[in-house]
């Protein structure tokens, strides 16, 4: 070969090798006996550079041509000495395509000359495990889409040639296949753990089209094996998925069960490692979950005795279940919520409860409050990977919650309200996110127990007189003061959440108006609470400006400084942002609009309030041709935009049909006019 092209194949090489490599490879794909030259290198290792023998590989797969059956295997498969990963997983790749093509025509002992060529030699089995997985990928992977740019007809002929694959060798070798995985597992367990974690992955991936009964044994065999414990969770998950008569399928996981505390894998408050926990728990939500499907088929087909049977299994799993949902690993607890999902469920459809299932439903209750809790380490301030898995995590257990209001409302309605007001009566000695917990809770009961158009506090006299306790509670207890910003942020989301409580006790708007407008809320040290307050104060007044007459102008007096207009020199930042004062305008209108002031006092109350925003945009209007600087300059000018775009939007329209005050805009839109013509001019503003 080329060796002045094939310097070129190092990462380190310069561009001009790279070129002279990439056209060489082109050019041996066209030559009729270029990949046996290839081939030759590899098998007497001609070459030790990594790359090179990658490239030589490449060759080969790239070139659909026949050849002698153990010319490839040759390559790698009795090496002395193992070679890099991504070289064996190249050779299993050129494999696995081999096969693909020859198998149904050409190569239908494909697997046996494989098996006697490697035997038990364990770099062998290493390259032999790996080209299975690569069938696996190119065969049967769902996950995989193996013709990207085929049309219907070519992917149609993709499948069906699949298929025929998998009845071949359902039909000629997988008991040879599965009895190599037996041999590799009993021969390497001790000495190659390694080789036993790749078969268990093979066996996984295998079992869900071949006879559960070839394999059911071998894992078995291998799950009280320390080492192998995780892959043979993984094994078993795939086992327990694997379609079958519901009948059947409670009985199969029944035994899995068996075998599986025998093992000692239940003993979970004594296991520490974490990593097989998760496993664990994947494979007991896939057990739960299997059971819940044929509990849900035996009804549909009205075999009651099979039925209750299959509950009962269900049931059994129950506090399994529970310790894994509560555990303190979050990813432990993520895994079975699914299984705990579809168990409340089941009791959904039940007619009637008995005590035990009605202790189960309160014991998730607790496990969902108690794993919602923020702990120690959540960093409020710099959110990354971690809080946003958190956050994804409470959605999930956000679903349990609305799956419990579904099953027992009364039940999780007392159990919100019982963790609330324990919370509240000591919220100033609790811990930040004993007390955030506690007003998320009831945050989340105005989903869980919906009503239409927010009407929480009509209907139903129990659940209007427990949510109004709880809000009434809230309001006054002074919680409200309290010192951190996921507390401070719980508060104002339930108090806007629940805002038709203040129509049935306006006499609360005063102090939580307060709250709105001080340190708590617009005014408190942080940006986010300052800007998620902001829109919160907006949607508070909307909904209750027929009960804020009396404290309009109070409130204006103090928003006032909070809509002035933070020019670029002045140094100091501005408390809201300007999406942010947006809001703030808004709200302002809308008081002003629907206030009972007369006509006078509401455009007195208006022009006081525009005035302020229209004098700065005065002034930065003529220092704007005046600024030389560019980047100054599109500063004042997007500040002069935002002066403009805060006039009062919807309220300001109904303000000058209602009370004629169209000259109270006039000068601030013909200014943004003037703005936008001397922008253009000097081709410097970006609005």
């Amino acid at each position: 070969m080329d060796e002045q092209a094939l310097l070129g194949l190092n990462p380190n090489a310069d561009a001009r090798y790279r070129q002279r490599a990439m056209a060489y490879f082109e050019q041996l794909k066209e030559s009729q006996d270029a990949w046996e030259v290839c081939a030759e290198a590899l098998a007497k290792g001609i070459y030790s550079d990594d790359h090179v023998k990658f490239f030589c590989f490449q060759l080969v797969g790239s070139t659909c041509v026949t050849f002698s059956p153990c010319c490839v295997a040759d390559m790698q498969l009795m090496n002395a000495q193992p070679e890099k990963p991504f070289i064996r997983n190249k050779a299993a790749q050129v494999l696995a395509l081999t096969f693909v093509m020859e198998y149904l025509t050409l190569w239908p002992k494909f697997f046996f000359d494989i098996l006697s060529l490697v035997g038990l030699n364990p770099h062998g089995v290493d390259v032999y495990l790996r080209t299975l997985m690569a069938i696996d990928a190119e065969v049967v992977d769902r996950d995989i889409l193996h013709s990207p740019e085929a049309d219907g007809c070519l992917e149609m002929k993709e499948t069906r040639r699949n298929t025929l694959i998998k009845d071949s060798m359902r039909e000629q070798c997988i008991p040879s296949l599965v009895e190599s995985w037996f041999q590799i597992l009993q021969t390497y367990q001790l000495t190659h753990p390694e080789l036993t974690c790749q078969c268990l992955e093979v066996v996984g991936a295998y079992v869900s089209w071949i006879d559960l009964n070839l394999i059911y044994v071998v894992n078995m065999l291998y799950v009280s094996v320390e080492e192998l414990r995780e892959e043979a969770c993984d094994c078993l998950f795939e086992i327990v998925n694997k379609g079958m008569d519901p009948v059947d399928k409670t009985k199969l996981v029944e035994s899995l069960c068996q075998v599986l505390q025998s093992a000692g894998f239940f003993n979970v408050d004594q296991e520490e490692d974490v990593d097989f926990l998760a496993k664990f728990s994947r494979l007991v939500n896939g057990m739960g979950q299997s059971l819940v499907l044929s509990w849900t088929k035996l009804v549909k087909a009205g075999n009651v005795k099979e039925a209750a049977e299959t509950l009962q299994a269900v049931e059994a799993k129950v506090p399994l279940m529970l310790q894994l949902l509560v555990h303190e690993d979050d990813d432990i607890s993520a895994n079975i919520v699914g299984f705990c999902y579809e168990y409340l469920h089941v009791l959904k459809q039940l007619p009637q409860l008995t005590d035990q299932q009605k202790a189960n439903i309160e014991a998730v209750m607790l496990a969902v409050m108690k794993k919602l809790t923020y702990d120690d380490e959540y960093n409020f301030e710099n959110e990354g990977e971690d809080e946003a898995m958190f956050v994804e995590y409470r959605k999930q257990l956000k679903m349990l919650l609305d799956r419990l209001a579904q099953v027992s409302p009364e039940l999780l309605l007392e159990a919100v309200r019982r963790v609330f007001s324990n919370t509240m009566q000591a919220w100033q000695t609790a811990a930040f996110m004993e007390v955030e917990v506690a007003i998320r809770l009831l945050y989340m009961l105005g989903e869980a127990l919906p009503a239409s158009h927010g009407a929480h506090f009509s209907g139903d006299t129990a659940k209007t007189s427990a949510l109004q306790d709880m809000m009434r509670t809230l309001v006054s207890c002074g919680v409200s003061s309290y010192q951190h910003t996921s507390v401070s942020l719980e508060f104002f989301e339930t108090v806007v959440r629940y805002d038709k409580f203040f129509i049935v006790e306006p006499q609360h708007i005063p102090n939580v108006l307060m709250a709105f407008l001080d340190q708590r809320g617009l005014r408190h040290n942080s940006p986010k609470v300052r800007s998620r307050v902001a829109y919160l104060f907006s949607r508070f007044i909307k909904t209750l400006h027929k009960h804020m007459n009396a404290f309009v102008e109070d409130i204006l007096t103090r928003i006032q400084d909070l809509l002035e207009l933070a020019p670029p020199e002045n140094g100091f930042p501005a408390l809201l942002t300007s999406d942010d004062q947006l809001f703030m305008f808004e709200s302002a209108g809308v008081l002003i609009v629907n206030g009972e002031s007369p006509v006078e006092r509401k455009q007195a109350l208006m022009r006081s309030l525009l005035a302020p925003l229209m004098d700065a945009f005065r002034l930065l209007l003529n220092k704007l041709p005046l600024e030389t600087d560019e980047e100054r300059q599109v500063a004042i000018a997007d500040c002069l935009s935002h002066a403009v775009v805060s006039e009062p939007g919807p309220s300001r329209r109904r303000l000058s049909s209602e009370l004629s005050v169209t000259l109270c805009f006039s000068d601030a839109v013909g200014m943004r006019r003037h703005s936008e013509d001397d922008s253009s001019q000097t081709g410097k503003s970006d609005h």
